[in-house]
């Protein structure tokens, strides 16, 4: 696909108005109290026995409502001291897969905390996290479920425990909580937004093409999934628009990049209908940490830089955790 979106020189200085409910603060702290009064212990099994030179757990942990969400926590074995920990959330439709497929981090000396997101999972990344919450009518996805209100969202859920993931990680003795990153790609970056606009005294943020971000502009310029459930859900709501996009400001990831502070690295592809140039560059410009970079992809689509942005993360998290 060509380029579509803002010429690059218009993507750097792209900074629109936020669409935020006046409550935005209050709802996503009243939120997280209730997930936290509700919260049970957290279950660690060991697992994967044959990858020998990493320690793997299996891990339970109490997300919104107390709900049980599953994790891979994998670390180096024979580790003496506390690591840094990076959190990672996944792209649309995927679960947490298989431990082995998670070995990168673990091989540079970090430990990973993969979190399963709740009623998502695919034929290569398989879930383990039932989402047990019913919605109202709804297309096809998880874009629209329980969209009548901020209440019922499904991102409300999926949100709350992408932060109590990073709390359940901060309280492993193995894992030192001052160096603990928030990272993911897609959905997975648009989740680490939340995270990193909902958790205090993060090391930082790796946020890879981002989803979730600049409804609005989202369903102007592209008819990709999954923005095309929204777009779709919204054909079926003929005047009640506003009261959609009001619903969606309490989850847009640019309102919660404005309140995050933690060292960040974004990527962007310039020909990315998935998750255009333009809602990327919204987060990534009102992203509050003053540490902050992206990397371009000019020619790219939704696979952005891949291994090669993989690598730029390692020589990011090397320079800042040493």
């Amino acid at each position: 696909m060509a380029q579509f979106d803002l010429p690059l020189a218009q993507l750097q200085q792209y900074r629109p108005d936020r669409e935020e409910a006046p409550d935005f603060d209050a709802f996503w702290a009243d939120t997280l109290a209730e997930a936290h009064a509700l919260a049970q212990p957290t279950v660690r099994e060991r697992s994967d026995p044959e990858l020998t030179g990493l320690v793997v757990e299996d891990v339970t942990f109490s997300g919104f409502g107390g709900d049980p969400i599953k994790g891979w926590f994998i670390r180096p074995a024979g580790a003496t001291e506390p690591l840094p920990c990076i959190v990672h959330y996944i792209g649309y439709s995927g679960g947490r897969g298989l431990a082995h497929q998670w070995t990168m981090h673990p091989s540079a000396g970090y430990a990973v905390f993969v979190m399963d997101t709740r009623g998502q999972g695919s034929a290569n990344l398989p879930g383990a996290t039932a989402d047990p919450f019913g919605s109202g009518p709804q297309v096809a996805g998880k874009m629209s479920a329980g969209l009548d209100s901020p209440e019922t969202y499904y991102y409300r859920r999926v949100f709350t425990d992408a932060a109590l993931a990073v709390d359940a990680v901060r309280s492993f003795p193995e894992v030192d909580p001052a160096r603990v990153v928030v990272a993911g790609g897609s959905q997975g970056g648009g989740i680490a937004l939340a995270a990193a606009g909902l958790c205090e005294g993060l090391a930082a943020a790796l946020v890879d093409v981002p989803f979730l971000s600049h409804f609005r502009r989202a369903l102007q310029i592209t008819d990709a999934s999954p923005f095309a459930e929204l777009k779709t859900y919204l054909i079926s709501r003929r005047g009640h628009e506003e009261e959609v996009f009001r619903t969606l400001s309490y989850f847009d990831a640019t309102n919660f990049a404005a309140r995050a502070t933690a060292p960040a690295l974004f990527s962007v592809a310039l020909c990315d209908a998935v998750c255009p140039p333009s809602t990327v560059y919204a987060a990534f410009n009102h992203y509050a940490g003053t540490q902050k970079d992206i990397a371009v992809y000019p020619y790219n689509g939704h696979e952005g830089g891949g291994p090669v942005q993989q690598q730029a993360q390692l020589t990011f998290l090397a320079d800042l955790l040493a």
